[in-house]
């Protein structure tokens, strides 16, 4: 029996072997090189982990303003709900906390009240997007539960003086500024970019949802997305003293405000304070190629995140400091343009990995990990400080087992200051079913240990009244087991990928409302909050669903949609009625979609004209308190020109409608929303570039030399 399943398979190899001699159409994107599904290098088609790509002609298609807007409006598997907290990202059910955000394969770092300020990512700055689904622990570590998202950005090589903008502008004050000096000079490169946003703002409704008894506000001045203004400096300094080696030095700094409208009515619309962020980073390490596709990288990486409250009317603060033991809260006045600290999150990291070619087709992946997380927030965490620290050490291998069968599996070991030592595995295959067929099956473990918010948060939120968050000290780690299975068709300009996955998830952390009662005392004394909510294990939970992809093109025309059907569930148990009751996952919706369709034709040696029109739809978003998100579709119409380049420099025009049949959510505020479009905007963008000199080859540009089975089609 062994046998005969050997032979067919085998067969099966056979044609596709066939097949792809005969074969006489490829997608740019197939071509694409992949490095996030297994650390390492392979093409699209052959990547043994499936692997989502928002390619760069895709992102040059749609000219997103953010990567909120590019996430959403190209794949149907995310969900945003933006607001001054951060971006609220969902993936195929699980939240922001479970999604692990790269930058060149680094972490980004900045969580303002658990969600990640994405607006860090210069849109103009990124050559394409790798998406992986599911648990990628085994190499990432515990945030990549739902998946990871590597934004990788653009490298520039080119020898002499590079200078390159972009500035848009759109309604609301929309503005958003690129601007980029890249010098390579010899062994040395380096690349300075500036990014700049800023909008007004704007208000969808002016009903404000009041608790209990009291009537809705219908003049409230609350605004569904505030004024804010953001710009960032970063540098990354490249220096390659052998042709097998490369030295790098980069660093950023950041800064945010959100300015808030003050209104008539306490406890709903009177603020007192703007919100002020500092963000700044710092990394340096190397890499050391020992081989076309072997090498060792060391990488050492600081963030600091920092979090105030910037007055504008003088205002009576307790002091938590000097009353820390007792009940007494003495006032401490603070004045217009003074700051009060909320949170300073700083992060230190520390990465050591090696590649390495192994005997009968082996390609081994090791590393080692240290992370170390400090915290310092006077009004948010019990204690005002706290710290926490992660170690792993983690191996994969590839391997084929058969020519058209790639293997992957790997292991990472864990060690957290806290919770101990955890292994989790993970096990992907791909097999080659003929020249248009791909199918990919994967298992995969995650672990997530408690944050230091989820286990010494204190915070009070004036919305509809008072909402009292606490941490929790006894929470259990996070696991989880997931399961995939996907096939893929391509032929003929055709492209079509299934996916099915499943993920359950053991111990799952989530905010839950609790009685006040069951909170300490001087706190409910103290705040007398309408509601109290504290993170706390859920029982277990799942997620369970269906992607489809389709893309078709013909010449210069391109269609394609994608849907993505989705099912939560939760066992919790209700201390008030001690019994298990069935929840879903807040922010789940079941069904989304995304639908594109971009035409493109040169004219004249000098101009090329681009039109797509794209389509989002989501059904509605279910929550356990404050309503449900209402489903939506919103309609988008961009066109590119591109106006014809001379010897050193190029010109590009941008210039669309996003929203076109003005669709507005008009729940009211402290509700949720399904989204916080302002209904229909327009918008305009001119980039130029300038590049003194001509590509050359860079020793830490992808190597595209792959093994013979990663070049067969």
């Amino acid at each position: 029996m062994k046998s005969r399943l050997t032979g067919i398979v085998l067969a099966l190899c056979a044609a596709g072997s066939v097949g792809a001699q005969n074969a006489i159409w490829r997608t740019d994107s197939l071509q694409e090189v992949v490095v996030t599904g297994t650390g390492t290098q392979h093409l699209l088609k052959n990547a043994p982990v499936q692997t989502e790509v928002i390619t760069s002609r895709m992102l040059r298609d749609y000219a997103g303003k953010s990567i909120e807007e590019i996430l959403s409006g190209l794949t149907s598997s995310f969900a945003f709900n933006e607001d001054d907290m951060g971006s609220q990202m969902q993936l195929n059910g699980l939240g922001n906390s479970y999604i692990l955000v790269l930058i060149d394969g680094k972490r980004i770092h900045g969580d303002v009240g658990g969600q990640n300020d994405l607006s860090l990512i210069d849109p103009q700055n990124i050559e394409k997007i790798e998406i992986v689904k599911g648990a990628s622990s085994a190499l990432y570590g515990s945030d990549a539960i739902a998946g990871v998202v590597n934004i990788i950005t653009k490298k520039h090589h080119e020898e002499g003086l590079l200078l390159e903008n972009s500035s848009r502008f759109g309604s609301y004050s929309d503005v958003r500024q690129h601007n980029g000096v890249g010098l390579h000079l010899g062994r040395w490169n380096s690349f300075t970019h500036f990014q700049l946003q800023h909008s007004d703002g704007w208000q969808n409704t002016a009903t404000e949802h009041t608790e209990g008894s009291e009537p809705p506000i219908y003049d409230s001045r609350n605004k569904t997305v505030n004024r804010h203004t953001n710009w960032q400096v970063a540098e990354r300094l490249t220096y390659t003293p052998a042709k097998n080696l490369e030295l790098y030095a980069d660093g950023s700094t950041y800064w945010k405000r959100i300015y808030r409208v003050s209104g008539k009515y306490p406890h709903y619309d009177v603020k007192t304070w703007d919100m002020e962020y500092h963000n700044a980073s710092a990394s340096a390490g190397g890499k050391w190629k020992l081989s076309g596709t072997d090498y060792v990288s060391l990488d050492v990486d600081w963030n600091r995140h920092a979090y105030y409250y910037y007055y504008t009317a003088m205002t009576l603060v307790e002091d938590y400091e000097k009353s820390a033991g007792t009940l007494y809260y003495p006032y401490f006045p603070y004045l217009p343009d003074q700051k009060e600290l909320q949170s300073d999150q700083q992060r230190t990291m520390v990465q050591l990995k090696g590649v390495f070619t192994l005997p009968y087709e082996n390609r081994l992946s090791a590393g080692v990990e240290y992370r170390y997380d400090w915290l310092k927030a006077p009004t948010r965490v019990d204690g005002g400080k706290a710290s926490d620290w992660t170690g792993a050490i983690y191996v994969q291998d590839e391997f084929s087992l058969i020519p058209c069968l790639n293997v992957t599996a790997g292991l990472r070991l864990n060690k957290n200051e806290q919770f101990g030592m955890r292994l989790t595995p993970k096990v992907s295959a791909m097999l080659k079913l003929g020249s248009p067929w791909r199918l990919r099956a994967t298992w995969s473990q995650g672990f997530k240990t408690p944050v230091i918010r989820e286990l010494y948060y204190r915070y009070v939120r004036q919305m509809s009244g008072t909402y009292l968050y606490l941490g929790n000290l006894g929470l259990k780690p996070q696991s989880s087991d997931y399961f995939a299975v996907s096939g893929e068709y391509t032929q003929n300009g055709l492209n079509v990928t299934v996916t099915a996955y499943h993920n359950r998830l053991k111990d799952m952390i989530a905010l839950v409302t609790i009685p006040n009662y069951q909170a300490p005392a001087e706190y409910i004394l103290q705040y007398d909050p309408v509601k109290t909510r504290q993170y706390q294990n859920i029982e277990d939970a799942r997620t369970t669903g269906v992607d489809i992809n389709v893309k078709y093109t013909w010449r210069d025309l391109s269609i394609g949609a994608g849907y993505s059907y989705l099912d939560t569930d939760a066992n919790q148990y209700d201390t008030t009625h001690d019994k298990m009751r069935k929840v879903t996952i807040d922010g789940m919706a079941h069904h989304k979609a995304n639908l594109f369709a971009t035409w493109g034709h040169r004219f004249l040696p000098g101009y090329r004209l681009g039109l797509g029109l794209y389509g989002r739809m989501s059904s509605k978003r279910y929550y356990q308190i404050d309503g449900n998100g209402n489903g939506y579709q919103i309609w988008r119409l961009n066109t590119t020109h591109e106006l014809g380049h001379s010897k050193h420099t190029s010109w590009r025009v941008e210039a669309g409608v996003d929203n076109i049949f003005n669709y507005c959510d008009r729940t009211p505020h402290g509700l949720h929303l399904g989204t916080t479009t302002p209904g229909r905007t327009v918008y305009a963008s001119l980039s130029i570039r300038f590049n003194q000199g001509k590509n050359i080859k860079n020793s830490y540009q992808p190597n595209i030399n792959f093994r013979q089975n990663d070049e067969d089609n």
